[in-house]
């Protein structure tokens, strides 16, 4: 391991401020939440962020706030009102745990983002990313934020060989990048790291040649960047097959059930989904009767869809069905026109089944 001491024991930390900083003054980002230094603002689009691609998150970012501009009108809206402003851009705990942290707010600081480090961190989904790029953005502290990117940027520029998987590896950066960020200019510095992480340092191919800091950066000079950050495999990804079932009742509405309230994808609706494995039709549509107490009429498999999880992947094959009988002694499903459908929010794999109706 190359420690913090050894790394930083010729590293010119003012010098790379300095260069950092200027570069990052001529060439950041046009984001719409660098507008200001809003933390509620700040405090969403990271949230929207983490494992979303920039791209991405500007349009639901612009709807969201729109929708919810302050954390008083995020605290008091409908959790199914949030989710469906947050449809289709993944990970649905993360608006679940922002909306009750909101609430957190408006209930125990009067309506105002904390700026205090503990108080911040005990919000739910505040991790010590989170909290530190809302301190060091919005309230101009010098508090570390540290990702994915900012380990990638760092083990190249210090030629840090540590895992960048392991949790102690995290504290290691939080450690070096406490040393070296600006305390003149914490947000723009945090900031700066991350889009160099973004445009220049990036995972393959760096644009060494173009980098502002390239005169500071060991791995550069070893010639190593390339296999750096080292990052150990993560868990085999588990696939799950499901029956997905399109089915219509005798007045043409379509079926869809809410997920339980916990969980993955918790209180999204979906189209009824029925765990398979080498099932036939008749089996499915048994299977099917048993569990929802509704007898149902399958066709040929429409379509197969495959929907990618951090760690598992459903294998969907599409089904269009219809109710022949309604035996049912609680609704577990519920039948709507087609039309509005738009007012339930869906998770991105049952938004794609949606082009099969």
């Amino acid at each position: 391991m190359i420690g913090k001491g050894s790394s930083l024991q010729n590293f010119n930390i003012e010098m790379f401020q300095e260069d950092l900083l200027g570069w990052y003054d001529a060439n950041k980002r046009d984001l719409p939440w660098r507008k200001d230094q809003d933390p509620y603002k700040v405090w969403v689009s990271e949230i929207m962020l983490q494992q979303t691609k920039v791209d991405t998150v500007i349009p639901y970012f612009h709807n969201f706030l729109e929708k919810f501009p302050t954390v008083h009108a995020l605290a008091t809206a409908d959790e199914q009102e949030v989710l469906k402003a947050w449809e289709g851009l993944g990970y649905y705990s993360r608006a679940r745990n922002l909306q009750h942290a909101v609430r957190e707010v408006v209930e125990n600081y009067g309506g105002q983002v904390p700026n205090n480090p503990k108080e911040l961190e005990g919000l739910k989904g505040i991790g010590s990313y989170t909290k530190g790029a809302i301190l060091s953005i919005a309230f101009n502290q010098p508090e570390p934020a540290v990702d994915g990117n900012v380990m990638r940027v760092f083990s190249r520029l210090l030629n840090i060989d540590e895992d960048i998987a392991q949790p102690k590896t995290k504290k290691l950066f939080e450690s070096v990048t406490r040393e070296v960020i600006s305390h003149e200019d914490p947000s723009s510095f945090n900031q700066a790291i991350m889009d160099l992480g973004a445009t220049i340092c990036t995972p393959k191919s760096p644009a060494c040649l173009l980098c502002p800091v390239q005169e500071h950066c060991q791995g550069y000079e070893l010639g190593v960047e390339q296999q750096l950050p080292i990052k150990s495999k993560t868990k085999k990804n588990k696939k799950i097959p499901y029956a997905v079932l399109i089915i219509r009742n005798e007045q043409d509405e379509i079926a869809i059930e809410q997920r339980p309230d916990n969980g993955l994808l918790a209180n999204l609706w979906q189209f009824p989904m029925v765990p398979i494995q080498e099932m036939s039709l008749e089996l499915i549509e048994n299977w099917f009767y048993a569990q929802y107490g509704m007898k149902i009429k399958l066709g040929e498999k429409q379509a197969d869809l495959n929907h990618v999880f951090s760690h598992l992947t459903w294998e969907l094959n599409i089904y269009h069905a219809k109710l022949e009988h309604d035996t049912r002694e609680e609704e577990k499903v519920t039948f709507v026109a087609e039309g509005e459908l738009n007012f339930y929010p869906f998770p991105v794999s049952h938004l794609k089944i949606r082009e099969f109706l």
